[in-house]
């Protein structure tokens, strides 16, 4: 066909089927329709329009073009979004002999993932005209060859497929010979040539012929090949096979010079007119000649290539029984070998889009991947199922025929799994069944989902009194499984005022790594405890925070020695008491008191003498400090008594104070009444919150006594009527028996104690002997605050001190 044909057909081609496409709907795939042979360079269709996409967008969602197994004929203008040719077609070359021809391309884009499935149809055009495949045709006919019967004769070939394919046969003029055309299986067309009348070799011995294949395009094109009849001498029987037509099944893969069938032709004649020959006829194609080998002898026929049910799946072949005859003659028949597919092919996995990393907080039912899978087998064997591990938070589904989305199922955590080795495995339905996989890694980038934790929510810390300013006190270290930025940790202490002190001025916090500091010293007798928070922060958007409770106690240190408050004396003074010579065992001499500020395990105190004049003499009561006589004084013994007592507290190492006391002893004017003279009490031991309690409610009573006694001696100062002696309110002492409550008195006039026995024990002052009228007595100083300063005169009856 000339180029003015080929021309005129690609334009009506282009004017019908240019820029048309066909969606469909079931499938979602576009098609497209061309002739082949068009230009380099000719746009095809307009993409960007079809497909309902914004060409400015396409460069950014990276558009790309995919040829599903083929070589890049066309390509796709991201600028304008128009499918043009980048190679000139053969659909000769590309689909062989297939009566449809399609390119399959895909349409990828990317921001949201989509793929779009072209198919474009590559329309034949008449270019190759009918070829047989030999130029001259042998026949020998024997004369004795009936009217009717029927030769094969090679057939044409036109790469061309449809209407543009050998349509019809014509034989040059004959009186002879005639021909019809028969149709193929595949669509071919085959001529016989038919005997119309009896040959007479000794009329004419060959007959010359013309045989033209046309085939049906516009205009036609054609092809010839001689046919050159000889008629041989009689040989009037010829071969003929069991069966006319054989159907054989066949196993794909099986092995070279495997048997197909054993082909058994007999023929009436006798001798080398019987023997037989085998061989394929013309009208096999070398492709069935090529794959399977006929033995001429034998007609055995076996394996000789590759037998692969996904290339070719039928193979018509015919066999021709020729005898050895002078005139040989033939019979012929037609086997049908149908090849059966069997699972070997594994089944194939395509990624054609995957993300990662991506974020732990990804949304649920986001796409990850989209997967394609294939199998080239057919029935079950062809059939595939694609799965992943069943213990992964994903899920697969179906977008279309063969095409998967991977989508996240549930919630995902960085810091329990940071990443996921997914492994897509796809498996036919087979016997035995045959699988692929494919193992992609998925990545989790952190965000800051996790508070920052402490090990305790609540820390007691313990710190000894006296510490150093600025020394550690403990590591307050928090955890945040996050990553980076989002668990750097910032450590600081909330704020909270105590007595108007800020608890920063107070401890302070290494922000990087929480380690606590004390900024001050501390005394745990003015703070014995504190309790703040601190708090740790994440540098994440937003920040997380979370914070812990601090509980600091001080412990106490023993670092107050006791301090004696009783017998007052003035500091570095010896305290003098003075008793009458006469006084009885267990008279009460005097009490030491002492108290130390420390804690109840250190303030717990133990008197013991240090130095004593006589041990016989007097006995130390070691827990509340008294001091008893333990007999009578005799003349022997001097008149004055030095005791040193010591007051040790209960620490390590232990703290102590003593006092001395100068005990004189003072002839009495009248000897005191032996039942005036109280029998000491045995001492209690005091446990030690017991102790503490009478300690302090000792001193609180001390204090109160001085307020009393000053304001006493304000008011007895003041001038008075001189009618009456003054009087004290409260203070006035009875004659001889009468008694003073809860005081020690102390005087330095030893008449006094002629006069007066002080029990201390009991709180008693008692009147040894009658007390003259009028007289009046001064009492230098009263320790335990009882408020008395001094004594009125007898008249009145009872002198009673409440404390």
């Amino acid at each position: 066909m000339g180029s003015v044909g080929i021309m005129e057909s690609c334009k009506r081609y282009a004017l019908f089927i240019l820029f048309c496409f066909v969606r469909n709907i079931s499938t979602s795939v576009t098609h497209y329709s061309i002739p082949e042979e068009m230009k380099e360079g000719s746009v095809v269709a307009n993409l960007a329009t079809d497909l309902s996409l914004d060409v400015k967008t396409l460069n950014q969602r990276k558009m790309r073009l995919d040829i599903v197994a083929n070589k890049k004929y066309l390509d796709v203008n991201k600028e304008t979004g128009e499918l043009y040719i980048v190679e000139k077609i053969d659909r000769e070359y590309i689909c062989n002999t297939k009566s449809i021809c399609y390119l399959k391309l895909e349409i990828i884009l990317e921001n949201p993932v989509r793929i779009f499935n072209i198919e474009v149809e590559i329309l034949d055009m008449n270019d190759n005209a009918p070829q047989f495949r030999r130029d001259v045709i042998h026949l020998d006919i024997s004369e004795a060859t009936p009217k009717g019967e029927r030769f094969s004769l090679s057939n044409a070939v036109d790469p061309d497929v449809g209407s543009n394919s050998v349509k019809t046969y014509h034989l040059s003029e004959s009186g002879h010979f005639n021909i019809e055309v028969q149709t193929g299986r595949d669509g071919s067309k085959f001529a016989e040539l038919i005997l119309t009348k009896s040959l007479d070799r000794e009329q004419q011995a060959v007959h010359n012929l013309i045989l033209t294949a046309v085939d049906g395009g516009t205009p036609a094109r054609s092809g010839t090949a001689s046919v050159i009849v000889r008629v041989l001498d009689t040989n009037d029987n010829a071969p003929t096979f069991e069966k006319a037509i054989y159907n054989v099944k066949i196993m794909e893969n099986s092995p070279i010079g495997s048997l197909v069938i054993h082909l058994n032709a007999t023929d009436l004649d006798e001798g080398s007119n019987a023997d037989i020959t085998y061989s394929y006829s013309l009208y096999t194609s070398e492709k069935t000649q090529e794959t399977f080998n006929l033995n001429p002898s034998s007609g055995e026929i076996t394996v000789k290539g590759m037998l692969n049910y996904e290339d070719f799946r039928i193979y018509d072949m015919e066999v021709i029984a020729t005898d050895h005859g002078a005139n040989s003659l033939s019979g012929q028949c037609t086997i049908k070998i149908v090849v059966e597919d069997m699972n070997d092919n594994h089944p194939e996995i395509s990624i054609k889009s995957f993300q990662s990393p991506v974020n732990e907080n990804i949304e649920l039912d986001t796409v990850i991947a989209v997967v394609s899978v294939s199998d080239k087998d057919s029935g079950d064997n062809g059939v595939v199922d694609l799965h992943i591990p069943d213990n992964m938070p994903f899920k697969l589904r179906e977008s279309s025929d063969n095409y998967y989305e991977l989508v996240v199922s549930e919630p995902l955590d960085r810091e329990k799994v940071p990443e996921y080795d997914i492994t897509f495995t796809v498996t036919d339905r087979g016997s035995p069944p045959l699988s692929d996989n494919e193992t992609m890694t998925l990545e989790l980038l952190d965000v800051n989902d996790n508070v920052p934790q402490f090990p305790q929510s609540f820390y007691t810390i313990r710190v000894m009194e006296n510490n150093a300013p600025g020394a550690l006190l403990s590591s307050l270290t928090a955890f945040d499984p996050d990553l980076h930025e989002n668990q750097y940790l910032v450590y600081f202490i909330l704020e909270k005022e105590i007595a108007n002190t800020s608890m920063s001025m107070l401890f302070s916090i290494n922000p990087e790594n929480g380690n606590l500091y004390a900024l001050k010293t501390f005394d745990y007798e003015i703070e014995k405890e504190f309790l703040f928070h601190i708090e740790a922060r994440d540098s994440g958007s937003p920040p997380l925070s979370s914070n812990v409770t601090v509980h600091i106690i001080i412990v106490d240190q023993n670092d107050n020695a006791p301090v004696i408050v009783s017998p007052w004396r003035a500091h570095g003074s010896v305290v003098e008491e003075k008793i009458p010579r006469s006084t009885d065992k267990g008279s009460l001499v005097s009490k030491v008191i002492a108290l130390d500020t420390d804690s109840v395990h250190n303030s717990r105190i133990t008197y013991q003498f240090l130095q004593v004049t006589d041990a016989t003499l007097f006995s130390l009561d070691q827990y509340n400090g008294e001091i008893r006589t333990m007999r009578m004084f005799s003349y022997r013994d001097p008149r004055h008594q030095r005791l040193v007592v010591v007051a040790k507290d209960n620490g390590e190492p232990a703290l102590s104070a003593t006092v001395t006391i100068k005990v004189s002893t003072v002839e009495t004017a009248v000897k005191a009444y032996s039942d005036m003279t109280e029998v000491p009490l045995e001492y209690d031991i005091f446990s030690d919150l017991n102790l503490y309690l009478v300690i302090g409610l000792g001193s609180v009573s001390f204090l109160l006594l001085i307020t009393i006694l000053v304001t006493i001696v304000l008011k007895c100062q003041k001038p008075k009527p001189s009618k009456a002696a003054p009087q004290c309110r409260n203070s006035v002492i009875s004659e001889r028996n009468s008694t003073i409550a809860d005081s020690t008195l102390v005087s330095n006039d030893a008449y006094w104690y002629s006069l007066f026995l002080a029990e201390t024990r009991k709180g008693k002052l008692v009147v040894r002997q009658p007390l003259p009228k009028g007289s009046r007595y001064i009492v230098s100083s009263i320790p335990r605050g009882t408020g008395l300063t001094e004594t009125s005169d007898s008249a009145a009856s009872t002198l009673q001190v409440g404390i």
